[in-house]
């Protein structure tokens, strides 16, 4: 266990670098020390889409095991300079160093439930709350993310144009005009 953990390399990332690119295999859990990751789907038609970010301290990793044996899906790239520390993950199909380990098997389990009520939440914010108070709801909880994250990648993840989200934020008397 103790020489998987000392394998982790640290990776310094420009601004707008890939780290994962759509259709890569995903090898790496990522520690976060400093920066900021978005994590974004591209449609058909060339739009992102983001789907969460990951700021200082975050873990991020292909947490199932259909994601770690299938192409990844989505993008991530830093939205700042970062420095991330990587730890290879074992192949598919190979034991991993954490296997029958009780204390990662409880992280998984935690951080698998925030990510689905995570979910949830975001399921039904989109289905019954308005622009303002999705972004009401983002500033609760994340107030550090108008300050480090460009608002058109917050517009994004909170499913509202660019332009929807400025108004919003004026309505707010969040910009000084």
């Amino acid at each position: 266990m103790a020489s998987w953990w000392a394998s982790a390399q640290p990776v310094d990332l420009a601004k707008g670098q890939p780290l994962l690119r759509a259709g890569d295999p995903w090898r790496h859990l990522w520690w976060v020390e400093r920066g900021a990751l978005r994590l974004y789907l591209v449609d058909r038609d060339g739009a992102e889409a983001n789907k969460n970010f990951f700021l200082d301290g975050a873990l991020c990793w292909p947490i199932t095991p259909s994601l770690r044996q299938q192409p990844a899906m989505f993008h991530v790239e830093p939205l700042e300079d970062s420095r991330v520390w990587a730890l290879p993950l074992p192949a598919p199909g190979v034991a991993a160093p954490t296997d029958g380990w009780a204390p990662w098997a409880a992280l998984e389990h935690r951080v698998l439930c925030a990510l689905l009520d995570g979910k949830m939440q975001r399921e039904q914010e989109f289905l019954q709350l308005s622009a303002r108070e999705r972004y009401t709801r983002l500033l609760a909880q994340h107030p550090d993310w108008p300050e480090r994250i460009a608002l058109r990648h917050l517009a994004s993840y909170l499913g509202v144009t660019d332009v929807t989200l400025s108004r919003v934020r004026s309505e707010m008397g969040l910009i000084k005009g």
